[in-house]
């Protein structure tokens, strides 16, 4: 095959659709074509740093699959240098006899394997997103074009199994996202490729710990409204949406939150929005007014001009609607439980 067509090849297989596994599989299949091999593994880079995450086998007995998902492959590849940005490396690379590291001595030696080669996948940023390996059963070390070759396309491969490649398509989904941030499973944040952050986004965000909120009892799809600078929104609303992430994103990474402007408010006010947040909450007419330091004649007002605009007759169904089409600002963390636990020390 012409080196140009396989990395055309390769490229369209990294960017077909499908899960990562299928795409991973089928991105094996197209490089063995080029980089011939008798077994191949690839994994995903843990986004958490905690070793990695088995993606894809080809050709491998099923215990030796397992051992290579396990954690003594993880603490080798670190050893051999093989989760840096480097050219391909083999057992006929090491300054030492392949079967002083466990993974070739306990598991691939015995079973059949004596060559081939590792490569860490990075893709743009320099993100670590997995690890690639082809293996040989003959004794003879891998070629230098075979080197040349899974070194000129690791990078393609990466982009194909790229975690934040699903969670990008996801973040499509929402119409005029202008920014976006990736919530992590150890509470921690990082960026979306192709969208800028922003600073309501930020660290320690009130937006950031109400999405991660959504997030954690396992929401699908949500969304609410934020007001902008300051409670009663004198610059507007933002519309703030989390996406939960898809099955083949590693567990690390929970969901995407992203900005987009907020329209079709039905000419629900700030205050009326914030009354909504309390609502959907299950608070009361006396919950609420305590939360806003207002009378509750107050917000029985507030209430009967919400259910009027939402054309609803009943409050629960006002709340129904306005969680389902994100029509809310949240209210502060706790909600209810928060409420009458301060009213019970009063």
């Amino acid at each position: 095959m012409h080196p140009h067509r396989e990395a055309e090849l390769l490229a369209e297989t990294a960017a077909s659709a499908g899960t990562t596994a299928e795409r991973g599989r089928a991105m094996l299949e197209v490089l063995r074509r080029v980089v011939p091999f008798d077994g191949a593994f690839l994994t995903f880079a843990d986004p958490l740093g905690e070793g990695y995450h088995h993606l894809v086998a080809v050709d491998l007995d099923d215990p030796t699959v397992t051992f290579l998902g396990g954690p003594q492959v993880a603490r080798d590849i670190e050893l051999t240098g093989t989760d840096r940005e480097r050219p391909p490396l083999g057992p006929s690379d090491l300054p030492y006899a392949a079967d002083e590291l466990p993974t070739w001595a306990e598991c691939l030696i015995p079973a059949g394997i004596h060559e081939g080669l590792g490569v860490a996948l990075f893709a743009r940023g320099r993100r670590h997103v997995g690890h690639l390996a082809v293996l040989s059963g003959s004794r003879q070390p891998p070629s230098a074009l075979s080197r040349r070759r899974l070194s000129q396309l690791a990078p393609v491969v990466a982009r194909g199994i790229d975690p934040m490649a699903s969670l990008v398509a996801a973040a499509r989904l929402v119409r005029g996202a202008r920014a976006a941030i990736v919530l992590r499973a150890d509470g921690g944040c990082q960026e979306l490729p192709g969208l800028p952050a922003d600073r309501v986004l930020g660290s320690g965000s009130p937006v950031v710990a109400a999405a991660r909120e959504r997030a954690v009892r396992g929401d699908v799809c949500s969304s609410f409204l934020w007001p902008l600078g300051g409670a009663h929104a004198p610059d507007g609303h933002v519309r703030v949406t989390v996406l939960a992430a898809p099955e083949d994103v590693p567990a690390g990474l929970s969901a995407v939150v992203l900005l987009s402007p907020a329209t079709g408010l039905r000419g629900l006010t700030p205050r009326e929005l914030e009354v909504l947040g309390f609502l959907v909450e299950g608070c009361s007419n006396q919950d609420i007014a305590a939360a806003l330091v207002v009378a509750p004649r107050t917000v029985a007002t507030h209430l009967e001009h919400v259910l009027d605009k939402l054309s609803a007759p009943t409050r629960t169904l006002a709340a129904v609607r306005a969680e389902r089409e994100g029509l809310y600002v949240p209210a502060p963390c706790g909600g209810r439980v928060a409420l009458r636990e301060a009213a019970a020390r009063v």
